[in-house]
């Protein structure tokens, strides 16, 4: 698989097989990631993976807290901006009703798509998981560092047939994570990441995710 496949393959999986991952196979995934770019070569990033017990023991843990509601959030930081509108807002919404149409989970079906947003807190049936975390005192620049980290075990892991789903959802129950897994004190939680195979006939999997155009992004100048 070359890049740019694995770049056009990767989405947001959100139904895995329950087919075991291998340590060693993550292990030189995460090695070769180790060369991401970081402003400085201060690779600011850290990652705790989860596989067996201790996985059921935090999804245990979180599904005590999840019928009290928004009472039991408490992130560390906005997962999106308080002011967020425009076609930024649009695309986060529209991507969800997508994502339901292809369930077949209607707007009116309050509990439904609840009890479907809970499966966040299983990480959608991946046999890992890994959370992130990073010094309180780093800046958005080591946040962006991460972000390519992670894009980067993204794509490596297409390389080897395994697929991700990067859930900033945990960050609402930072407190209660940390009862269960040693993160430091003086970091800050910043998400979680669902890896294992695939379930290539999910339709959760299968919906078309819509990209706006280069021309809402990218502006070329002194170009003929």
């Amino acid at each position: 698989m070359n890049v740019t496949e694995a770049v056009q393959s990767r989405r947001s999986v959100r139904a895995f097989l329950d087919t075991p991952v291998e340590r060693e196979m993550l292990a030189r995934i995460l090695e070769k990631a180790q060369r991401s770019p970081s402003g400085g070569n201060t690779q600011p990033w850290h990652g705790i993976l989860l596989t067996g017990d201790p996985l059921q023991k935090l999804f245990d843990r979180i599904a005590e807290e999840f019928p009290k509601g928004r009472a039991a959030h408490a992130p560390e930081y906005h997962v999106y901006p308080p002011e967020l509108d425009g076609a930024y807002e649009q695309r986060r919404r529209g991507v969800g009703e997508d994502m339901y149409g292809a369930l077949e989970i209607s707007r009116e079906e309050k509990a439904k798509r609840l009890m479907w947003f809970a499966r966040n807190f299983q990480a959608f049936g991946a046999p890992v998981l890994m959370l992130v975390h990073t010094p309180k005192y780093m800046g958005p620049p080591q946040w962006s560092d991460i972000g390519m980290w992670l894009q980067t075990i993204a794509l490596l892991l297409r390389e080897e047939g395994l697929d991700c789903c990067f859930q900033e959802a945990w960050a609402v129950y930072s407190p209660q994570i940390r009862e269960v897994v040693d993160i430091p004190e003086d970091h800050i939680f910043f998400c979680g990441m669902a890896i294992g195979y695939r379930d290539t006939e999910a339709p959760v999997n299968n919906f078309d995710v819509k990209r706006a155009g280069t021309d809402e992004s990218v502006r070329w100048e002194g170009w003929q």
